[in-house]
């Protein structure tokens, strides 16, 4: 297996992690599939925002799964804030790919001197919640009854991973 940034060219694959997810769980608080023009509009969007997609593949570059991160709100002072996101199609969960998808994205929010990475979790994801603990990752909130999916109300915990970085941050 092998780790590289992905691009538009990956976008099928991500997109169908992406909708089986929706289509399946609650890690992802949305209903409707996404489409390819909504897998280009994100990569446009990440690539303004220079936020890494990284994937991960196996000796066949068949991509098992992917991780990213993106602002947290959009004020400026949050600027040394992002807010990571990590899905692995479920044929592939259970090997450890979601730890070595992470660590890459907490190396990778280091490197660009962001300070915190956020973690929004529905509060029922145990594999989720467990995986973000082993990687650092302490829990800081609970927003109970912020979301609905199939047909119940559903509570959101919040966690975060503060990095050493940056070394000098600034205002403005």
């Amino acid at each position: 297996m092998f780790i590289k940034e992905c691009d538009n060219a990956h976008s099928a694959a991500i997109l169908a992690i992406l909708n089986e997810v929706i289509a399946t769980s609650t890690a992802l608080y949305d209903y409707q599939p996404r489409t390819m023009e909504m897998m280009a509009a994100w990569f446009d969007a990440k690539r303004r925002g220079n936020y890494p997609v990284i994937g991960v593949f196996d000796d066949d570059s068949t991509l098992m799964g992917f991780a990213s991160f993106g602002p947290f709100r959009g004020f400026p002072a949050y600027k040394y804030t992002v807010e990571n996101s990590l899905y692995v199609a479920g044929q592939f969960r259970g090997r450890g790919l979601g730890r070595l998808l992470l660590e890459q994205t907490l190396e990778r929010a280091r490197a660009q001197g962001y300070h915190v990475v956020i973690a929004v979790i529905d509060s029922k994801n145990s594999v989720s919640i467990a995986l973000h603990e082993r990687c650092g990752f302490e829990r800081t909130g609970l927003l109970p009854q912020v979301g609905f999916k199939f047909g119940k109300w559903l509570d959101v915990a919040l966690y975060q991973r503060v990095l050493e970085t940056p070394t000098d941050p600034v205002d403005g």
